[in-house]
Formats: C-alpha cells, sequence, structure tokens
C-alpha cells in the first residue's frame, strides 16, 4: 500500500483523544477539501510497504489501537491490511469521508463527510462517530442532513475548522443549544505533537 507516513502518537480527535495510537495515513484522495491539513497525502506518489510490514510496525509500538487515515483510506482496498493488524491482536480504527466503499473490518469507524464529495449511503449504518469539520454556518445543514443518516449510537461531533477561528464561538453555542452534538477539538494541534 502507498503509505505517506506511520507514526505513534496519540489520538487528537473524536472520543478516542489522548490514548495511545498507532497511524497509518494511506496515500491518494480525491475528496480536495480547500482547508485539508495533509494535502500531502493528496497523490499516490509514496513509497508502498506491505501489510506485514505495517502491522509488525504497529504491534512494535503496542498502542491501544491502530488507526488508518489518509487521504482518504478507502481508495484503497484494506481488507488484507486490517486482517493482518487483527492477526496481531490491534483493534483498527478508521477515519473516512466515506466517499469510496467500505472495505475492512474495523473496531470503530469515524466518519467525516465532505459536501466536495459526499459519503456513499451503504457507509452509514457502519458509523461509530460522525466528526464533521464547521467553516461556515451552513456547514451546520450539512452536519444535521449528515446525522440523520447515522446510528442513533453514534457519537456526534463539530469540529471547528482550523484557520477559521470564528467557527470555534459558532459551534460552542451550536451545541449549547443542540445537546445531541459534542465539540470536536483538534488536541494534538494546541498540544503541539502529531
Amino acid at each position: 500500500m502507498p503509505v505517506v507516513e506511520t507514526f505513534h502518537s496519540v489520538q487528537g480527535e473524536g472520543l478516542w483523544a489522548g490514548v495511545s495510537a498507532f497511524f497509518i495515513r494511506l496515500a491518494g484522495c480525491d475528496v480536495g477539501c480547500p482547508w485539508c491539513d495533509t494535502k500531502q497525502s493528496w497523490h499516490r506518489r509514496h513509497p508502498y510497504q506491505s501489510t506485514s510490514q505495517l502491522a509488525e510496525a504497529a504491534q512494535a509500538a503496542q498502542p491501544k489501537f491502530v488507526v488508518i487515515t489518509g487521504g482518504e483510506p478507502l481508495m484503497h482496498d484494506v481488507t488484507a491490511l486490517t486482517q493482518a493488524l487483527k492477526s496481531h491482536g490491534l483493534q483498527v480504527h478508521l477515519e473516512t469521508s466515506g466517499a469510496h466503499p467500505l472495505s475492512g473490518t474495523f473496531d470503530w469507524i469515524t466518519l467525516s463527510p465532505k459536501q466536495y464529495k459526499a459519503p456513499l449511503p451503504a457507509i452509514y449504518p457502519h458509523v461509530s462517530e460522525l466528526k464533521v469539520v464547521i467553516a461556515a454556518m451552513e456547514d451546520f445543514h450539512w452536519a444535521e442532513a449528515q446525522a440523520a443518516n447515522v446510528p442513533e449510537t453514534a457519537a456526534k461531533l463539530l469540529q471547528p475548522e482550523w484557520n477559521t477561528p470564528e467557527s470555534q464561538t459558532w459551534i460552542i453555542d451550536y451545541v449549547k443549544h443542540h445537546p445531541d452534538w459534542r465539540v470536536g477539538l483538534q488536541t494534538h494541534k494546541f498540544i503541539g505533537v502529531r
């Protein structure tokens, strides 16, 4: 698989924030969010690593779980990768826009849907956590439309777009009046880790 990077850190976002995680960032993305903070992952011109190499590196780190992310990781069939990770006894999480078919076996799926390329309907029943980035007021309508499709058990988070500071105020006000949502922060950026 084309791999942008692997690293051991703490999960910076969502309900698992602060927990030891090993990240596998796969190359390639065709969603094209203008505010993306990992644009280096968009192209596929990155070194390839085998699923066994990735699983061995993840196991050596001894994290609580492994996060397969991107780019858009579901541009690839990740079935063999998740099987390799699980064969090493690892819990596997996915971070996806949902714009490509779901492959692999996961313990937790974070859906971060983007208006630039909407999720495929088949992803919604599998969502553990919905994370919607808010860069403009109209993004709240998109968030609510997405929330209507995920299981009632899914956590729902609104995340400020990092370069739009006013979005923090919008989200706090929105959550105060819509208690089924939570504020989601990119804590890794505040504490200065990857």
